[in-house]
């Protein structure tokens, strides 16, 4: 198979094209990012190398440049995860989100479509997409398949926009699809905006650890490398034309993520405990923001058998212990160093 994987070089992208690179060596795996400010080579240097591996650098936007790359190597395949994806940086500037989410994810489509002409047999689009479509919760229930859309962010309406169209161009054209859509994602190699990586970095440096309203928003953790794993499943396994919640089972407040994440930083730093929690500063609440996430990911588990392969204690250790083992690479991409990368490799 010939697969594009879109976003590859982003923070869960890199741990996809990983995982199918080295699981497939018989695939020929093609990474397509345009290298934004999230998105970092150095994540997959260690590929370079490989024979089944391309790098491609491209705007999934330009609808020439992707036309031409379709009929160039005629994907069999794709897995569109290139989004962009930081909620306050939506609030800023909502019209880059449409741009990327929704007329990159159309452009995309409307290639793929142009490209097997309605035959598409073995051949497959998968859209990987967020739980914020859904909205927010109250204290109970839980995000199901079924559960109506109701975004509150530009980033979030973004996703929901590039989800329906993903599933009119299934009615439509009979364009064989897939959805997933996930939970908070956590884990190595992820850009320090958001929040774990974030506070880490603060803490290392003594620095305050900002926190929104009062912390008590909630929302469900999934290890990186665990959804790495249901999206391989998905593609291979999962239903054309269905949608699959994946999740970490792992529901907590932001206050209390911030605290276990303190306590196990001052032991891996050899720091009387406390230090890392005198950091906390609470700041001014930001618009619309949903009060709780929770997915109900039974079905990617009774369908497929996926299940998260580790608690969130566990992957938190795992994530703790990459940053600190990597200093450089945290300091390379606070600094904006590595964004030379590619300029030093692929020239």
């Amino acid at each position: 198979m010939r697969i594009l994987i879109t976003g590859g070089a982003g923070f869960i992208g890199s741990h996809v094209v990983r995982l199918f690179v080295e699981t497939y060596p018989k695939y020929q795996i093609f990474n397509l990012d345009l290298l934004t400010y999230a998105g970092n080579l150095e994540n997959l240097k260690d590929l370079e190398n490989k024979t089944n591996y391309t790098f491609l650098k491209g705007d999934i936007t330009d609808e020439i440049f992707i036309e031409t790359l379709f009929e160039n190597y005629q994907f069999d395949g794709v897995i569109h995860l290139a989004a962009e994806s930081h909620v306050d940086r939506s609030i800023t500037d909502p019209l880059a989100f449409v741009k990327t989410n929704v007329i990159g994810t159309m452009v995309l489509l409307n290639a793929f479509k142009n490209l097997w002409q309605g035959d598409f047999e073995n051949k497959r689009f998968y859209h990987v997409s967020t739980d914020e479509v859904y909205g927010t919760l109250g204290q109970t229930g839980l995000f199901t398949e079924t559960t109506a859309y109701d975004p509150n962010s530009p980033y979030s309406a973004s996703k929901a926009s590039s989800d329906h169209f993903v599933r009119a161009y299934g009615e439509t054209y009979n364009l064989p699809y897939v959805i997933s859509n996930c939970s908070n994602n956590y884990g190595q190699n992820q850009f320090p905006e958001k929040l774990i990586p974030l506070f880490i970095n603060n803490i290392i440096h003594n620095k305050p650890l900002p926190v929104y309203g009062d912390g008590n928003y909630t929302r469900d953790w999934l290890y990186v490398k665990d959804h790495a794993v249901a999206i391989d499943m998905v593609f291979h396994k999962g239903q054309n034309g269905e949608t699959y919640n994946i999740g970490g089972f792992n529901e907590w407040k932001n206050i209390d993520l911030v605290k276990l994440l303190c306590a196990q930083m001052d032991d891996k730093l050899g720091r009387a405990p406390g230090t890392s929690e005198a950091l906390l500063t609470f700041v001014k609440d930001r618009p619309g923001h949903d009060l709780r996430y929770a997915i109900d990911a039974s079905k990617i588990k009774e369908e497929l058998g996926w299940v998260p392969s580790v608690t969130f204690e566990q992957g938190l250790k795992k994530t703790i212990d990459w940053y600190l083992s990597n200093k450089d690479w945290l300091e390379n991409v606070t600094s904006g160093v590595y964004q030379s990368y590619y300029k030093k490799q692929y020239s």
